[in-house]
């Protein structure tokens, strides 16, 4: 007997391919109906016998495509209306509107067998797609997910390419971004004069000239990799002095060349999100200096379009491929910008005609340990969601930090983080993050009832949520915002511990913190320990960690400690070291922090390795970057637990830092047993946290823990004592993940009706 069956599928269903391959599962067994997208989702009409729906319904589920995300699914009985046949039916638009945006994705492989196929019609076509791969959030503006959404609307379809789109059994078949050499966007090479060359600029990189290449997202800076004087030009041009550039390998052959690749490593780079992976170098002296001076590691990606698996023809295997900004402002997106604000910088450009829509910056992670960390979540990710444990009581937007911004909003359990938005105290960034909100409330129609930010007074983000109008607006701590982040995208509801090693974060009693022990559920979460207080003399010390070395020194050891100050501290001026003595004697312009961040600072400086800093997080990079892996043995250090929160002091890891100093010890031994000492005053503290609530559970959050070093340390040190132990995996251990972690506290606080001093309403 023939029934009928109504089924919906939500997620990522849309761009994916997910209907030709209902289309032609439906073939396969026989089935009469229809599929739709539909602003919910994907709907299906199945017609046939009772057990024959059933196995269609069956195989969808388990063998959706590729790209596909099914995050709900049903099936229900209707009454049976007699089709003859299964067809596609025209997208329509409903009241709810829950469809999952896919990411953009990398290059499939069918499509580059096409661009490298003298034969084919799309051969060395640069915008080659289909429905496996090529551009997805940053050309959507609108759903559903149809072309005239999309910024491809200003190409119509060939009569070849228009054939292609409506052939169910096609692999174009509704693929949106669908164009050839006819129909679709194209290249442009210039100078800054507009005079136009042929090609796609080979000649000019192998020449030593520097490129302005407008991608996926926004625009790349591109060199000749193993060039150094053009290395050299673009870190002059770009004022970039120390801050790694990240490279793009022709293929996998040549990223081992340079690289040592775990096959977990080869599986990130060639997945569909193709980001920039971290990874330790084989050699130091296979490329210029300039490309990562002080460090050994590379960021490699591959190509990730066809337009750069295009630039590597004639004997190119290896560019740098960088961010095209101005002094931390927006990623360039528009071909005039990139015309007007890259002149000086690039020698030529290589435009195209496609607009995008929403900015996306290249995605970045690593393998540590066998598992994926992303420490920027960016192209390829965004804006797929990561669940929540339990759905919050209303739609909330966490606002996130100032540096490494990211906002999150919520739809039901879901929590969609938005691509890295940069330092947002810059205005540029700002105004990315003023724009983007909205047009993640339009994708996911929703309005925030509730908004969620950092308790920081001055942070931007916050300013900006304390001036919104009818909505409830909360701050969430920095640090337990960063826990409770771990907590959420680990499913955990009930209570843990937690240690948060961070560089700047606005206390609750006014400092600054940045190496704090939590211990609680995400609604009460209660400080436990922190590292003992230091006086930061000054915002610039931030950028000068000699200054933080000599505050160490002289708060710890007095005028005993004015002797290193001079012997190791050569960036001081006699003159600086007195005024910095009298400005921590008066404690003029000071706050006092337990930064985990600024402790790092200062022992790379102490031991002549970082004195000032280009970028964030430099001195600690470096000093990673020197240890010996071997040198386990950890300084003594202070703990006190007479009172509570429980305090940790580091008078003793300075008096052996200096010890091995004045014994000539080498640098690299030192800092190893300084990762060692970190290690070791964690695992203390959460025995003692553990001796006291009985919790065994450990959550491992802040942007310090990029350092693999000490992460694997730590990691290995709590397997060792019995801890159960969480990190970040889908959202960055960094401030780009702290608006998860915002969201949840402040979901469970408002659910749970309890009250909880780390969260402060603000009026209107």
């Amino acid at each position: 007997m023939t029934v009928a069956r109504e089924i919906r599928i939500e997620g990522v269903v849309q761009g994916v391919g997910f209907r030709p391959t209902v289309f032609r599962l439906a073939d396969k067994y026989g089935i009469k109906g229809w599929v739709i997208n539909s602003s919910e989702g994907v709907g299906i009409w199945a017609e046939a016998a009772e057990e024959t729906v059933d196995a269609f319904y069956r195989e969808i589920l388990a063998h959706p495509p590729k790209l596909a995300m099914i995050v709900k699914h049903s099936i229900e009985p209707r009454a049976v209306q007699g089709f003859d046949r299964f067809f596609i039916k025209h997208s329509e638009k409903s009241e709810r509107r829950d469809v999952i945006i896919s990411p953009d994705v990398s290059t499939c492989e069918d499509c580059y067998r096409e661009i490298m196929d003298a034969d084919d019609r799309r051969y060395h076509y640069p915008f080659t797609n289909c429905t496996n791969c090529g551009p997805r959030f940053t050309i959507i503006m609108d759903i559903p997910y149809d072309r005239e959404k999309t910024t491809m609307r200003d190409f119509p379809m060939c009569p070849q390419c228009a054939h292609e789109f409506e052939d169910p059994m096609f692999r174009r078949f509704h693929a949106q971004p669908n164009c050839c050499p006819e129909c679709g966007p194209h290249t442009t090479l210039c100078d800054s004069k507009g005079n136009v060359y042929p090609g796609l600029g080979h000649r000019f990189l192998k020449e030593g000239k520097i490129l302005a290449v407008k991608g996926l997202g926004g625009f790349h800076l591109v060199c000749d990799a193993t060039n150094e004087e053009s290395v050299a030009a673009l870190r002059r041009r770009k004022v970039r002095e120390f801050k790694p550039f990240a490279v793009m390998c022709k293929d996998l052959a040549v990223a081992e060349r340079y690289c040592r690749l775990s096959p977990q490593e080869a599986d990130l780079l060639e997945s569909p999100a193709h980001p920039i992976v971290i990874m330790e170098r084989l050699r130091l002296n296979d490329l210029p200096p300039e490309v990562a001076p002080g460090i050994k590691t590379l960021g490699v990606m591959l190509p990730y379009t066809p337009l750069h698996h295009l630039l590597f023809e004639e004997g190119l295997e290896i560019l740098v491929m960088t961010s095209a900004n101005i002094s931390d402002d927006p990623l360039v997106i528009d071909n005039d910008e990139a015309l007007e604000k890259l002149q000086g910088i690039a020698d030529y450009f290589l435009l195209h005609n496609r607009r995008i829509f929403n900015r996306c910056d290249d995605s970045v992670a690593a393998v540590v340990g066998g598992e994926v960390q992303i420490y920027r979540r960016a192209r390829g990710y965004v804006p797929l969601p990561v669940d929540l444990p339990v759905q919050p009581p209303a739609v909330m937007l966490g606002c996130g930090g100032d540096l490494k911004s990211a906002f999150c909003m919520t739809k039901g359990k879901s929590a969609y983080l938005s691509q890295h938005l940069g330092d947002i105290n810059h205005y540029g960034n700002y105004r990315q993050f003023l724009y983007t909100i909205p047009r993640f409330e339009t994708m996911l129609d929703v309005r925030p009832q509730i908004a969620v930010c950092d308790l920081h007074p001055d942070y931007m983000a916050t300013r900006w949520a304390k001036g919104l109008k009818g909505v409830r607006k909360v701050g969430v701590q920095h640090h337990q915002a960063h826990m409770a982040a771990c907590l959420a995208e680990n499913q955990v509801t009930g209570p843990a511990l937690g240690v948060v090693c961070d560089g700047t974060g606005y206390g609750l009693d006014g400092a600054i913190w940045g190496f704090e022990f939590f211990a609680g559920a995400p609604a009460k979460l209660e400080r436990t320990a922190h590292l003992s207080y230091m006086p930061l003399p000054g915002e610039i010390t931030i950028k000068r960690p000699s200054r933080m070395s000599f505050t160490y020194l002289y708060e710890l050891f007095g005028e005993g400690g004015l002797p290193y100050a001079a012997q190791y501290l050569p960036d001081l001026s006699p003159e600086e070291r007195q005024l910095l003595a009298r400005q921590l004697d008066n404690r003029f312009n000071t706050v006092l922090t337990s930064s985990c961040g600024r402790l790092f600072d200062a022992v790379s400086a102490l031991l002549g390795i970082c004195a000032r800093v280009q970028y964030e997080g430099q001195a600690a990079i470096e000093l990673e970057a020197v240890a010996d892996r071997d040198a386990a043995d950890p300084y003594a250090f202070e703990f006190r637990t007479d009172a509570k929160p429980y305090r940790l002091g580091v008078r003793g890891v300075f008096q052996g830092i200096l010890a091995d100093l004045q014994s000539a010890v080498p640098v690299s031994i030192i800092s190893g047993r300084f990762h060692s000492t970190i290690t070791e005053m964690i695992i203390m503290v959460l025995k003692k946290m553990r001796e006291d609530t009985g919790l065994n559970l450990a959550a491992v959050s802040g942007g310090v823990f990029q350092n693999k070093l000490l992460f694997l340390s730590l990691r290995r040190r709590l397997r060792e004592e019995g801890f159960e132990a969480i990190c970040h995996q889908r959202a960055p251990t960094n401030d780009g993940g702290i608006s998860l972690g915002q969201v949840y506290i402040a979901s469970e606080v408002i659910r749970k009706d309890v009250s909880c001093h780390s969260i402060k309403s603000f009026k209107d």
